[in-house]
């Protein structure tokens, strides 16, 4: 299968982590996806998906939290892509051009409707440092924490574990793969809308999770 290996906890020699928790990731990754992926594979997404955060990062102090879950996240849609982890649900992937705001929406009023009947992942194509101000207010006032959530690259990886990709005005940025489904939803962009403008995306958002959801045969909540 590839990179899928048994190689052990054998790293790549005489490498060089910028933080020491990096280190500590990559080790606890190791032993957790051992017999899927080998050090080396595991090493690589730790030290990428810390770079691509890093680009963006504003607040140093969120950053480790934020590269131990977007590193295993990006190792499990792999791993799902290679067929060495079972998904029993369909996964959703939803793409827009900073991860702010549209898809940011998508995802967290996905999960509020479907529970753990889908799994939703999001992704920007040019994401920022964090989510639009008026979008976290839009989606507590329907009572949806949206306080651990934060903008992520767009990865190969997660859009070959997607069953659903639906895109959001990020162009021709995302690669397509046989097999899989593609939508594309016209939303406005809640970058240049006032609060009023944004809860009017919230709610057409919502529209167009709920059929989407009755396509998969799925009751929302």
């Amino acid at each position: 299968m590839g990179e899928l290996a048994t190689a052990g906890r054998r790293g790549l020699p005489g490498l060089a982590y910028p933080e020491r928790y990096l280190h500590e990731l990559a080790f606890e990754l190791t032993g957790r996806f051992d017999g899927t992926f080998n050090a080396e594979t595991v090493e690589r997404y730790v030290l990428e998906s810390y770079t691509a955060l890093l680009r963006t990062a504003t607040v140093k102090a969120h950053l480790a939290n934020r590269v131990v879950r977007f590193a295993t996240d990006r190792l499990t849609a792999l791993a799902q892509a290679k067929g060495a982890i079972a998904h029993d649900v369909p996964e959703v992937l939803f793409v827009c051009e900073q991860n702010a705001g549209r898809s940011q929406m998508a995802a967290v009023l996905t999960h509020a409707l479907a529970g753990d009947r889908v799994h939703v992942r999001s992704a920007g194509s040019a994401p920022v440092a964090e989510l639009n101000p008026a979008v976290v207010v839009a989606l507590q006032e329907l009572g949806l924490d949206v306080t651990q959530e934060f903008p992520k690259p767009l990865t190969d990886d997660v859009v070959q574990a997607a069953d659903v990709v639906v895109t959001m005005g990020c162009g021709d940025a995302c690669p397509v793969y046989p097999g899989k489904r593609y939508l594309d939803w016209k939303l406005d962009d809640p970058e240049a809308l006032s609060l009023e403008g944004v809860r009017r995306v919230r709610d057409e958002v919502r529209a167009h999770v709920e059929a989407l959801l009755t396509e998969l045969a799925i009751d929302a909540r």
